[in-house]
């Protein structure tokens, strides 16, 4: 259980609506690099993590992935704000208006709907372990790819404080990574 305090990590105030953004940040929503695949991987592997230490690191950045997942959405609800039919044409969103009309809805910038598909839960802590590491690179990746295509200062920063977060969920999963190892490390010591 949680505690839920009704504000977002890093305030998002976009004044330009900008369709053609909101086609591509609803990858960071619903791609297979976004923050909904990130949240539920990770609380799903906490659960065949070796000790409460890994568990917890699992837990914290699975939760927090979900308040990105919040803080990307109001992006993209932000940029279609105010959007007319003419600039949802203009930047290919006409078809995801169509379905959706301005909601935010779990997809990637093609318009492929979210998919379990995208998630790895092995039940290994290494292998597990190694894919969030993976993870967290392409994630941060996106981001830069991203920040590239915006010149708004008021898209940007935001983005560039969620790159900032995959840095870190990247260091605190290879402290994770070495607690397993020390772990199995002592395991066969113990075996022998």
């Amino acid at each position: 259980m949680w505690l839920y305090e009704k504000k977002l990590q890093y305030p998002i105030n976009i004044k330009n609506p900008d369709p053609r953004m909101a086609r591509l940040i609803i990858t960071a929503y619903g791609g297979a690099d976004g923050e909904l695949g990130a949240a539920v991987r990770y609380l799903s592997q906490r659960f065949s993590m070796p000790n409460d230490t890994t568990k917890a690191i699992a837990n914290d950045i699975g939760s927090e992935e979900l308040g990105h997942l919040e803080m990307v959405g109001t992006i993209c609800h932000q940029l279609l704000d105010g959007a007319d039919c003419q600039m949802l044409k203009e930047a290919g969103y006409d078809s995801a208006y169509v379905e959706h009309g301005l909601g935010v809805y779990p997809q990637d910038a093609n318009g492929v709907p979210f998919t379990a598909a995208y998630l790895q839960s092995k039940g290994d802590a290494i292998t597990d372990l190694t894919e969030d590491l993976a993870a967290e690179q392409k994630a941060k990746k996106m981001y830069e790819y991203l920040i590239d295509l915006t010149d708004d200062p008021d898209v940007k920063e935001p983005l560039r404080f969620l790159r900032a977060r995959e840095i870190v969920h990247f260091q605190r999963f290879g402290e994770a990574m070495e607690i397993v190892k020390r772990l199995q490390s002592n395991r066969k010591y113990l075996i022998l």
